[in-house]
């Protein structure tokens, strides 16, 4: 194993605006050469000790520190900023907050430009390590105009170029669909063994992130390291449980069958994963175990859309001839690549964009002569960020803006506030300032503003976004009970733990048209349309067919089924 690049020796770190520590006596060595997973619950600490690691602690973000904390040999305390930035190069979640060139090879040609480097070399560097990401094709392309996955390996090679020691990603999956997080891994993973560099990467989506193999996952929990151990050491014990992190869905399928998991299975990924014939048959024997589920019987329809097409104004056509039906009180998720259309069709549903051609019908009504206004007391759009969404101080009146703007009488909006502050399960904090409130309150603030005016379908733009798999289940379960007071509820999403877990149905965008609209786990069980729409098959296919199960959508219907009647009731 190489020389160490970071070390922590009994560290502890306050934030000068905070009572209590955020970190308590971390002792934590990385090695050059190492691959190292961070996987804690939101409000653990792991964020803070990023910025320990790349010196936004203490320079950016001020705070008092006790113990020792070492970047190749040398005490923080005695770097500077410019200094650890050349031994530690870090890739944020946002890659648009990173960019500084206007073209790519500007970008990338960054950190040389600030190091002098002469001009023929220059050129050949930036040349060599886009060819590293595979953007040599787009040097003289903008940022702007790039995929997210391709932004992400334009950060990436801003940081490489300077031939740093450790690579520190900061959720590299969090914006990603799920075939490009797929690849983004295994680019991480190509640019770690060919530059040596040691990897730290900071992810709750714990599968996913395992798409690679890592040497260690460090588990945080409230400032603190609760384990350092190899992956398949963590897998088998019941600490990520504890800590309401998702385990890998494949381990959550064998557990339901009843076959323990051990470290020699190999069970850090399903594809080194081992089984006997005695536990391949009892997953089999689970399976058909499993009682079909009731059949749905059909309700009306709310939304109609025939024939839609939409194309902005620099010539770009996001929907082509779109046809699709919802029926009221159904739960449905959009999921498709990036770029898709799945937006832009929320956009057109709201009137915040106008079709070119076709018709929008909603309750039997035409949806296309209405207002965003009109519209909005029928469909409440609700975006990823809540921040970009609230514009009052105090929770009570961001609740009570659109009533207000309608010129409600006071006494009824008070009426109709508290309905929906108790909905959301806000009430106990109806007087507090949004401020105070996490990014999960905030989300229930936002649904909350909606639902005051009655709609009878959200939108909800990736509800899941960045959050970890508790306060994910604590959303959805939120949402699933909206549904069931009568709301029809429309998800997009990337996230293939939610198309399984919540929405019975699918449709799946690409280029602009619906390329599949069924059961989720049809959906996910389709190889051709998993492939072509940017998707991820989940790893109960690839131990569906381990086990020698022929059907396996019918294997994964019964892990979903069996989820909702045991698990969650």
């Amino acid at each position: 194993m190489g020389e160490p690049i970071v070390q922590f020796e009994h560290f502890s770190f306050q934030y000068h605006a905070q009572a209590e520590p955020t970190l308590h006596d971390i002792n934590l060595t990385i090695r050059k050469g190492e691959k190292i997973l961070i996987c804690a619950s939101s409000g653990s600490g792991k964020s803070t000790l990023a910025h320990c690691i790349n010196g936004l602690i203490p320079f950016s973000y001020k705070g008092e520190i006790q113990g020792s904390l070492k970047i190749c040999g040398k005490e923080t305390r005695e770097l500077d900023l410019f200094r650890i930035s050349q031994h530690v190069g870090t890739v944020l979640q946002d890659s648009d907050g990173q960019f500084i060139g206007l073209t790519v090879a500007d970008d990338i040609a960054f950190a040389l430009e600030n190091d002098c480097v002469e001009e023929p070399g220059l050129h050949e560097r930036v040349l060599q390590t886009a060819k590293l990401v595979d953007m040599d094709r787009h040097l003289t392309h903008a940022p702007a105009d790039l995929s997210g996955g391709q932004k992400q390996r334009v950060a990436l090679a801003g940081v490489i170029v300077n031939d740093v020691d450790l690579l520190l990603f900061d959720e590299p999956l969090a914006n990603l669909d799920p075939a490009t997080g797929k690849y983004a891994m295994e680019l991480i993973d190509s640019v770690q063994k060919q530059t040596g560099a040691a990897v730290i990467i900071i992810e709750h989506r714990l599968e996913d992130a395992l798409h690679r193999d890592v040497d260690r996952i460090i588990l945080m929990s409230e400032g603190r390291i609760l384990a350092d151990c190899p992956p398949d050491e963590l897998l088998c014990s019941n600490a990520l449980e504890e800590e309401g992190i998702r385990e890998p869905l494949y381990i959550t399928a064998l557990k339901y069958a009843g076959v323990t998991v051990r470290e020699e299975q190999n069970v850090h990924s399903i594809r080194t994963l081992c089984l006997d014939e005695e536990e391949k048959t009892k997953v089999r024997n689970w399976a058909q175990s499993c009682p079909p589920p009731a059949e749905e019987k059909p309700r009306p329809v709310l939304l109609d859309v025939r024939n839609l097409t939409f194309t902005y104004s620099n010539g770009f056509t996001a929907i082509r001839n779109l046809s699709v039906s919802v029926q009221e009180g159904e739960l449905v998720a959009i999921g498709g690549k990036n770029g898709a259309g799945k937006s832009s069709f929320a956009k057109v549903l709201c009137g915040f964009e106008t079709q070119q051609t076709g018709e929008i019908w909603f309750g039997g009504e035409r949806l296309d002569d209405k207002s965003i206004k009109q519209r909005a007391d029928l469909i409440g759009y609700v975006m990823q960020n809540p921040n970009q969404m609230i514009s009052k101080t105090m929770i009570f009146d961001e609740v009570a803006l659109g009533l207000r703007t309608r010129s409600v009488p006071e006494e009824e909006i008070k009426t109709r506030v508290e309905e929906a502050l108790k909905i959301c399960g806000l009430w106990p904090f109806r007087s507090w300032p949004v401020s105070a409130l996490s990014f999960g309150q905030k989300k229930r603030v936002t649904i909350a503003s909606i639902l005051v005016l009655k709609p009878k379908m959200i939108i909800l733009d990736e509800p899941t976004a960045g959050q970890d798999y508790r306060h994910y289940t604590e959303i959805m379960e939120f949402l699933r009970k909206l549904n069931r007071l009568g709301i029809t509820v429309l998800l997009i999403t990337h996230d293939m733990h939610l198309l399984l877990e919540y929405a019975p149905r699918t449709i799946v965008f690409l280029d602009g048209q619906i390329v599949a609209d069924d059961k989720s786990s049809a959906v996910l069980t389709n190889r051709e349309l998993v492939e072509k729409a940017n998707l991820k098959e989940t790893s109960l296919y690839d131990l569906a067919g381990m086990c020698e199960i022929s059907d396996r959508q019918g294997f994964v219907q019964a892990f979903i089924d069996y989820e909702k009647r045991e698990k969650r009731g």
